[in-house]
């Protein structure tokens, strides 16, 4: 069985859409999602970046992140056919280690906590296919990095992008129908010869 390795923030959890609108409540600003593309909250707002920062230092900011559109169905529905690992970041903010296993319990409780991984360099990983965000752990993973947009990545290329879960969905589902295709035909040859 393959294996899909799933980053958390920006791919499963919506962290830039819930970072920008707790700094627009406690800060009385405005700031729009369409003013993110291709940046940071603190690129957009670099005055107040130490205030911008603190936020994920808050054990609360990542326990209350909401769940990206389709992610639960369209995983819930790949970890049938694939073997999934959840692979977040954490080192790079220790503080969210509970929250996030807490939320990754509460909104993906169906996949098994043995199953995800708090690292750093997420070289460490081995998998056919890794979903992430952030194209520099993606240079570093050994299969096929997958590109999940956000914010952020939208000038990067080089990878397979998909810009939604139903997108990245479908993407593996063909990926597995050639295989299975592929192994079928193969099948089939051997028989032939025998």
């Amino acid at each position: 069985m393959e294996r899909i390795a799933i980053d958390m923030d920006e791919v499963m959890a919506d962290t830039a859409g819930t970072h920008r609108e707790w700094y627009n409540r406690d800060y009385g600003d405005t700031v729009t999602a369409a003013e993110l593309q291709g940046r940071t909250l603190a690129q957009v707002r670099p005055d107040r970046k130490r205030e911008i920062d603190s936020y994920f230092r808050r054990e609360d900011f990542f326990r209350q992140l909401k769940v990206m559109e389709h992610s639960q169905e369209v995983i819930c529905e790949l970890s049938r056919h694939y073997e999934i690992f959840i692979t977040t970041a954490a080192m790079e903010v220790p503080a969210s280690f509970r929250a996030k296993y807490e939320w990754l319990q509460e909104h993906f409780g169906f996949l098994s906590d043995m199953n995800f991984v708090f690292c750093g360099d997420k070289s460490i990983i081995r998998a056919d296919y890794m979903i992430d965000d952030n194209v520099n752990q993606l240079r570093r993973f050994q299969g096929q990095g997958i590109l999940f947009s956000a914010p952020h990545n939208a000038g990067e290329q080089g990878f397979v992008r998909v810009d939604s879960w139903l997108e990245a969905g479908a993407w593996l589902m063909a990926k597995l129908r050639a295989t299975d295709e592929a192994a079928a035909e193969g099948d089939l040859r051997c028989s032939m010869n025998a």
